[in-house]
Formats: C-alpha cells, sequence, structure tokens
C-alpha cells in the first residue's frame, strides 16, 4: 500500500489538494517591508487587557509598515467555546478602537481575500495538509487510548523520564499500514500525529525579536495534529494559518514560548518558511509586595469590560498600553501631548524582553486624567453622556436636558495652560459636579472648614448677598469685592497681612470664600468658585444660602 492510498482512508473526502491550496492563497502584492499580523483569539470568554495589547501591537506594526493586520478566530476547542463568542471578541475590541484589515466582522461575516478565517471553516484545508504529512511518511494514525496514554505517563514519571508520547514510548509510529487499516476496519478510533524528527537533547537557535537570540531543546514530540473528530489541533491550524494568510510576524504573549519548537518544527516538516516570532512579556501585578502575572479570575482590571464600565475613555487606555508596549512612548508623550500616537513609531527592541510588564492602575489613571483635561467640553459632555446612557441612566436623563449648562460646567478651568485633572473616568463626572443641579443637590454634610459657627456663617453669607452680589461683576471685580466683604467683617482680605500679623484676624479670604464655596455646593474643594456662582446665578445661590 502506497502512502498516498494509505493517506486517503485515514483521511478520506478531502476536496482539494494542498497543492490546490498554496495556488488559492498567493503571496500579498505588498511593498517591501510590510508587515503581515494578526490576532488570533478563542472565543472562550471575556477579552484580556493582555489580549488587548497584543492587537494593538499588532494593528500598529501593521500600520506603520503598509502591512495588514488581520482577525482569525481559532474555535478548534469547541468544547471550550461560548455563545456568542465571536461577536463578543469584535465588539470589545472595536470599542478600543482595534479594526482590521481583513478577518472575522461578526459570527458569520468576514472581510479578505484569504479566509475563511474562523478555523472551524477551514476543515478540509487542514485535512489536506495533514495528507501531504501521511504522503511523505511524516504522520500516521495513532490508536492509544486514554487508559494507554495513562498507563506510558505514569511509567515515565516511576522511572523520571520526559513526559510524552516520542521515541519508544511512541509504540504507534511503528504499526505497519495494513495493520493500521485492519485496527480501523474494526472500528477503533484514531488521531493523526507527526513523526518528529527531533532530537529533544539537541538545541534550536532562535531568533525573538523581542526577546533575542536564544537556545532551546528540539520538539521530540510526536504532536497530535488531527483529533479523532477530524478537527485539528491548535498546533497544526496556526501554523497552515499562518503560511496560507501569508503571515509575516507573529505577535504573541510569551505564554506560547514554549511552544515554539514544535511550531517551528512543524513549518519546516510542511515545507514553509517560518514568520517572524516576537513574544510579549506577560502583564503582572504588585499583590502586596508579591509581583505575579495579571489574573483572570484575581483581577476585576484583567479584564477590559471593567475600564468599559468604569468610563475608561479607549484613547487613554491605548496611550498606557503604548507605555507598556514601548520603553520611550512616555518619553514622547511628554514632549507630545496632544500628538497622535499613530506619529509614533514603535519598534520590537523597545519591548520589553523581562519577565514581566507591571500593570500600574493608577498610571493608567493619571494618563486618563490627562488626556480627558485636554478634551474639549463638547467632547467630554458626549463622551459622559454616551457612558451614563448605558450605565448610569438617571443622570443622563439630567444632562441631556441641559447640554449647554452642563458643558459650562465642565468647562470651568478647562480652556487653559494647565487645565484642571479631576476626572480619571467618566464615573468619576457625577461625584464631581452633582451639587450642580437642584435634581441631585442634597442640603447635608456640609464640610465646614475654619469657621463652623452657625451664626457667623449665616453672617457672610447674608452679607455677600445682600450688599456684594452681583451677577454682572468680571472675575477681578468679584475677588476685590470678596476682599472687601472680608475686611469688613475682620478677616484679612490680603493673604499677605493675614500671614504677617494672624492674631489681628478672626481668619482670611481663604475662610471667607470656603464658606460661601460649602454653603453652595456642601464641598470645600471644588472648581473655579467665581464660575460656580456665575453659572447658579442669583435665585439658585440664594435658595442654597437659606438652606444653611
Amino acid at each position: 500500500m502506497t502512502n498516498k492510498e494509505y493517506a486517503d482512508i485515514l483521511l478520506p473526502g478531502v476536496k482539494h489538494t494542498w497543492e490546490e491550496y498554496e495556488k488559492m492563497y498567493p503571496e500579498r502584492d505588498l511593498p517591501e517591508g510590510a508587515i503581515v499580523t494578526r490576532y488570533a483569539p478563542s472565543p472562550t470568554g471575556f477579552v484580556h487587557i493582555g489580549a488587548l495589547l497584543v492587537s494593538f501591537l499588532s494593528s500598529k506594526f501593521a500600520k506603520q509598515t503598509g502591512g495588514v493586520n488581520y482577525l482569525r478566530i481559532e474555535d478548534t476547542d469547541q468544547e471550550r467555546s461560548i455563545e456568542n463568542g465571536v461577536s463578543s471578541i469584535i465588539e470589545s475590541l472595536k470599542s478600543f478602537g482595534i479594526e482590521f484589515d481583513e478577518g472575522a466582522i461578526s459570527e458569520t461575516e468576514e472581510k479578505g481575500n484569504y479566509g475563511p478565517y474562523i478555523q472551524s471553516k477551514r476543515e478540509d484545508i487542514y485535512k489536506a495538509y495533514a495528507k501531504k504529512l501521511i504522503e511523505e511518511d511524516k504522520a500516521y494514525a495513532s490508536f492509544a487510548s486514554k487508559e494507554e496514554l495513562d498507563e506510558i505517563r505514569k511509567e515515565q514519571e516511576i522511572s523520571k523520564q520526559r513526559l510524552g508520547y516520542y521515541g519508544r514510548w511512541a509504540k504507534d509510529r511503528f504499526i505497519s499500514h495494513e495493520e493500521a487499516i485492519k485496527r480501523i476496519e474494526n472500528g477503533e478510533k484514531y488521531i493523526i500525529r507527526i513523526k518528529s524528527p527531533g532530537d529533544f537533547y539537541n538545541k534550536i537557535k532562535i531568533n525573538d525579536l523581542i526577546k533575542g537570540s536564544m537556545e532551546m531543546p528540539e520538539n521530540d514530540i510526536d504532536e497530535v495534529i488531527i483529533k479523532s473528530d477530524g478537527i485539528p489541533t491548535y498546533h497544526f491550524a496556526h501554523a497552515i494559518d499562518d503560511h496560507l494568510m501569508r503571515t509575516t510576524h507573529v505577535i504573541r504573549g510569551d505564554e506560547w514560548l514554549s511552544s515554539l519548537p514544535k511550531h517551528i518544527q512543524l513549518f519546516q516538516m510542511l515545507g514553509f518558511k517560518a514568520p517572524k516570532y516576537a513574544h510579549i512579556a506577560p502583564l503582572t501585578k504588585n499583590d502586596n509586595g508579591q509581583i505575579r502575572k495579571l489574573s483572570k479570575r484575581k483581577d476585576p482590571e484583567a479584564a477590559v469590560s471593567f475600564f468599559t464600565e468604569e468610563g475608561v475613555p479607549k484613547e487613554a487606555i491605548m496611550l498606557y498600553l503604548a507605555t507598556v508596549a514601548n520603553s520611550n512612548f512616555e518619553a514622547w508623550l511628554d514632549a507630545n501631548p496632544n500628538g497622535d500616537i499613530d506619529n509614533f513609531k514603535f519598534e520590537f527592541k523597545k519591548c520589553s524582553a523581562s519577565a514581566g510588564s507591571l500593570f500600574d492602575l493608577p498610571k493608567l489613571y493619571n494618563i486618563s486624567k490627562n488626556y480627558i483635561s485636554r478634551l474639549t467640553k463638547d467632547d467630554v459632555y458626549d463622551g459622559i453622556l454616551k457612558y451614563t446612557e448605558k450605565y448610569d441612566k438617571d443622570f443622563y436623563e439630567i444632562i441631556s436636558k441641559c447640554p449647554e449648562y452642563t458643558k459650562d460646567i465642565l468647562n470651568i478651568e478647562r480652556e487653559q495652560k494647565k487645565p484642571r485633572k479631576d476626572y480619571a473616568k467618566y464615573s468619576d463626572v457625577k461625584n464631581g459636579i452633582w451639587y450642580m443641579y437642584d435634581e441631585l443637590f442634597e442640603a447635608k454634610d456640609y464640610e465646614w472648614q475654619n469657621i463652623t459657627d452657625k451664626e457667623e456663617i449665616k453672617n457672610i453669607l447674608n452679607t455677600y448677598i445682600n450688599d456684594y452680589y452681583n451677577e454682572n461683576d468680571d472675575k477681578d471685580t468679584w475677588f476685590s469685592k470678596i476682599q472687601d466683604l472680608s475686611n469688613k467683617l475682620g478677616y484679612a482680605g490680603n493673604m499677605k497681612d493675614y500671614r504677617e500679623n494672624p492674631d489681628n484676624y478672626k481668619g482670611n479670604v481663604a475662610d471667607v470664600s470656603t464658606v460661601i464655596r460649602v454653603a453652595l455646593t456642601t464641598k470645600s474643594q471644588t472648581p473655579d468658585l467665581y464660575e460656580l456662582l456665575r453659572l447658579l446665578g442669583w435665585k439658585k445661590i440664594n435658595e442654597r444660602f437659606n438652606l444653611v
């Protein structure tokens, strides 16, 4: 029996040969140096922040070289795939501004000429290349049951051998074609394994674009390539897909680094040129002094949905991820605070090659504060409106009825050289300005500071509203009146005078201003008091003073 006949029996009904598939997926017509890369998730759960980093970098390297970034869904593990998993991945990434030149765009739709981009739709392709390996005597049928594999493992553990199906332990690789056919005819289930040509005690040299030059043991495991249900394993499918989709660079987390020898071996056995690899260090967390990998189970911030629900602008998250991705990005951002991230050139050599990059949530929030502070009032309002429509309906109803008033509140101390940095996320805004809306204002929990006597407070408020308040005053005139009010009531209108002779005064102009501020808002710390007074107007000011 020839190897071809043997392959036809092991994998019947394959529609096309591997040679035909080679013609269906020609080399891409791209400029020299263009990077073709992919983000290739499994639809098994939420998008992890580390996965967002990988997809972000993939898209940047492709875009800046005039290349292609595509989305491939690796769903060969059907048992772990969740309902609407593909749509969930696509929508999550899209919400962070990650879009693809090619690939899956929904559970049923795709764009691009190198699909299908969902692996479960590519079964015939994988079988064609598995037949190629069988015909070349590089793969075989294996009948080892779970019980037999468990027994092999037990023997290896007892004798302190490496675990796996290799060498003398890979008994099925020595079965003749005739015996294999007989066992198939008897109804025995089988899988397809490679005949690994590797020697574990030989080293292969690998040049990773991030981690540099490395030596790793050759793979000698007879890896499964086609499971008993006809579905390929991840390792086999990804090699074929990366070849046919003409991937030049594989950017992925370094949890895959240990698989690199088997992946490179598969490319060699199939006769493919392997892509270049760049393994990104995992994101880590400082957990009470212990540095550990960011955990999907333990850390809510590991899910990108955490930031959506908190209302962190997607642009701020991308800026933070850029600081994680390239060590020189932060200096560039400091020099170009309003710069377009697309003007920064990412480099593999600037990626961290260490054991892990610390995921610094306070730093992310600080970057977000800086980002939001540079937005226009219209952009901030639109961001808050979109966020509250989904996550805070009550506040949405309030601010949607008075857009210009809300924008004016948000614009306080915004259009200046050093704008206020009150908000790290849109969920912070309500807590920062609730007192400006009658629907939310509550006359309780006043944060009185140095002046706490109620009669003195009422005296300050009444004197101000009756003798000094004028809605037409500009800011300088208003402040001069506050100083006059302070002097009239025994407080120092000039801070220098107060510092020189504090015992001569009941307090100072700042204390008087604080009384007015707290009476209006209940808070001792707010944006510019003059602007708050201007926006609230005499009627509301008077109403709130009377509540004290």
